[in-house]
């Protein structure tokens, strides 16, 4: 069985990463386009936790992938929660008017 290094793991991390950071700077209109966003920067987080968790041979990052998870999932949940609140209030999720939620 071969061995694969870890810069495979953490070059592909470093791929989520830079495609989540895009995804927010160049689309600031699109809330659902943000939110998958996040979700790409928290899986690279995770990935390079696991990838080093194999590597030293614990499971202490893996541990806390699955609580990452699970606090991304709850996030997931709240902002599309959010999201379909908005819509039927608004009829659009455009990101300029949700500014007009406060107060």
């Amino acid at each position: 069985m071969t061995h694969i290094g870890l810069f495979p793991y953490l070059l592909v991390a470093a791929l989520l990463l830079v495609l989540g950071v895009a995804g927010i700077f160049l689309n600031r209109k699109n809330l659902i386009v943000i939110l998958m966003s996040i979700e790409l920067i928290l899986l690279a987080a995770n990935l390079n936790l696991v990838a080093f968790a194999a590597q030293r041979g614990d499971l202490v990052g893996q541990v806390f992938v699955m609580f990452t998870l699970t606090v991304a999932a709850a996030e997931a949940a709240i902002g599309l929660a959010i999201v379909v609140i908005t819509y039927r209030a608004r009829g659009t999720i455009a990101v300029e008017d949700v500014n007009l939620l406060k107060g």
